[in-house]
């Protein structure tokens, strides 16, 4: 029996025999030189199959929006804008012609040489999209060779996947209602895949480096898409276990989905609204799916600058009314672009900072470049008419800034009203309270402002001054600490005070263990990924606002993040008449 550790990115349980897929398909692409009389040929070998991938990516795509959401569907979209895309032509044609290389081999360098742009952002995001580029321009150079594709729709028993990586194409073509789980050696949370894995229902588990190769098909397998736990011929005590285990989770699955239509609403009427974070288009439809209220923050940075170059107005512009109709009159709180910090985009040479988390990022450098600011704002503006909008601008120090950010706005308004375009004008603006700064003065900001949103991750991090992303000091960032605790109760007063909304966005907000103290705290929404909402929905319903109350009271009076853990722990054992937090539902 081995056990391995892998990013668990479309939850779920299930047990089964391993199915190595190791994709071949292409294998080694020629490198041969040509004359300069064979360019036209070479030209029309490429127009030809450019032309047939197009044809197949198409159909791919119709496939597509019959079987999962319509959000989810866009997927292919972008596979197609690059096929049709005639600057990517152009670069074939000019690579072609400057290097005397056969076309194949010049598709292949292109593919790596944009791949390895994307990879060298440290956003996951823009790295997973190096995986549908090699889609694309996989299926490109098998057209050239002839090469035909092996396909995992002619399945015929129940497996569990097992592959280095499984291309977006792969997952949608594959015999689904043979494949009980996904396991991949690479892969994120944001990558087309693991989204069209959700889509599916099937559990995945990625990042687990060298599974494919050390795992033989026919192996028994244990995937478990909660825990992140895979177990690779498990012992018989330990498999009769996991099948207890699996049975218990989708029965609590079943009865968690019965409240997707209930209210989040306290056993003594206190109702809170619940949200949804998303990081991309196609995640949108997926949190009507988990009940949600609403969006509560789109990061809207995916889509700021596109692999090379700055994504123009109108393409921001249907991306975000695209999200706001699947949504329709629920609300949608798209951030400003967070560019920089933990996020460096290479296209905006961010990365020769000293210290980029505290340097020119997020709102500072969207005021430093208002042109870029503008573009943005004009298409959240006018992305506004198709739905209940609202804008927030990330990383606010002071008033300083925030009257700034709003001058801009007040700037693309009337730039708009110039151009005779349509746009939302009452759109109501927040600003994210994150920094230590915009803490100590919530009080003046919330004149401002018509909501807050507390992002919990960087004010831990700022307020306790410690990396997360260091090891030897990520143990201190507690969202305990009793100077957090303190800096979210001044933060909901001031809000309150002020007559304005306070949410939070954090991962505090997703995390079953904070859901009764935040709710003493005061705070009115929470948002979070969508597959928490279930579990955080389940833990309000079954407390009282009062007891939360007493709770945050008594959190407030001590003096370690210990001692508030110990606190918080015991008082939710008790009050939810659970022995441990495993006994809490799992998300979806």
């Amino acid at each position: 029996m081995k056990k391995y550790t892998g990013n668990p990115v479309s939850p779920g349980i299930a047990l089964g025999k391993a199915f190595v897929y190791l994709d071949n398909n292409t294998g080694e692409v020629p490198h041969y030189s040509i004359q300069k009389n064979q360019l036209d040929s070479e030209w029309s070998r490429f127009l030809s199959a450019n032309d047939e991938a197009l044809a197949e990516l198409t159909a791919l795509n119709v496939q597509t929006k019959q079987e999962v959401s319509r959000e989810d569907a866009t997927i292919f979209d972008a596979y197609l804008m690059m096929l049709e895309d005639t600057e990517f032509q152009g670069k074939v044609r000019e690579r072609l012609e400057t290097s005397l290389q056969n076309v194949e081999w010049v598709i292949k360098e292109l593919s790596h040489e944009m791949s390895a742009m994307l990879m060298a952002s440290p956003d996951p995001y823009l790295q997973e999209r190096a995986v549908d580029i090699a889609d694309v321009l996989r299926r490109l150079v098998n057209k050239l060779l002839h090469v035909q594709k092996v396909t995992l729709a002619d399945l015929s028993e129940d497996v569990i996947l097992v592959c280095r990586e499984l291309l977006p194409s792969d997952a949608l073509t594959m015999n689904k209602a043979r494949v009980k789980a996904i396991v991949m050696d690479m892969g994120g949370a944001t990558s087309h895949t693991a989204i069209l894995a959700r889509a599916f229902e099937i559990p995945a588990l990625v990042g687990l480096s060298s599974a494919s190769k050390e795992i033989n098909t026919g192996d028994m397998l244990i995937v478990n898409g909660v825990s992140g736990e895979l177990i690779v011929n498990p012992e018989k005590n330990v498999q009769t276990e996991m099948d207890h285990e699996r049975k218990h989770y989708y029965k609590q699955l079943k009865e968690l989905r019965k409240l997707r239509d209930l209210p989040a609403e306290t056993r003594d009427g206190y109702r809170v609204s619940l949200k949804a974070n998303i990081e991309i288009p196609e995640e949108a439809e997926a949190t009507l799916r988990a009940g949600c209220e609403g969006i509560g923050l789109y990061r809207s940075e995916f889509l700021f600058l596109a692999a090379g170059r700055p994504t123009g107005e109108e393409e921001q512009f249907k991306a975000y009314s695209h999200v706001l109709e699947i949504m329709g009159n629920l609300p949608v709180t798209l951030r400003t672009a967070d560019a920089g910090g933990d996020k460096l985009l290479p296209e905006l040479q961010l990365s020769d900072e000293r210290n980029p988390i505290l340097g020119w990022r997020a709102i500072r450098f969207s005021l430093s470049r208002p042109e870029l600011f503008k573009t943005q704002l004009r298409a959240m503006l006018r992305a506004g008419v198709s739905g209940n909008l609202r804008i927030m601008f990330p990383m606010i120090s002071g008033i300083e800034e925030l009257e700034q950010a709003l001058a801009v706005l007040e700037e693309a308004k009337s730039e708009l009203r110039k151009q005779g375009k349509a746009f939302a004008e009452a759109i109501p603006v927040g600003t994210m309270i994150e920094i230590p700064s915009a803490a100590l003065t919530a009080d003046i900001l919330a004149e401002k402002s018509s909501f807050f949103s507390i992002g919990t991750n960087d004010l831990v991090q700022y307020t306790i001054a410690v990396d997360r992303g260091n090891e030897k000091v990520s143990y201190l960032a507690q969202p305990f600490h009793p100077a957090i605790l303190r800096s979210l109760k001044q933060i909901i007063d001031a809000a309150h005070a002020k007559g304005i909304t306070a949410a939070m966005c954090g991962e505090m907000a997703g995390n079953a263990l904070f859901t009764a103290l935040l709710l003493g705290l005061g705070l009115d929404e929470f948002s979070m990924n969508a597959s928490a909402i279930p579990r955080i929905k389940w833990v309000i319903r079954n407390v009282t606002q009062a007891s939360c109350g007493r709770l945050a009271k008594n959190a407030l009076r001590c003096t370690s993040y210990r001692d508030v853990g110990r606190l918080v722990e015991d008082w939710t054992l008790s009050e939810l008449g659970i022995k441990n937090y495993d006994a809490l539902p799992g998300g979806i």
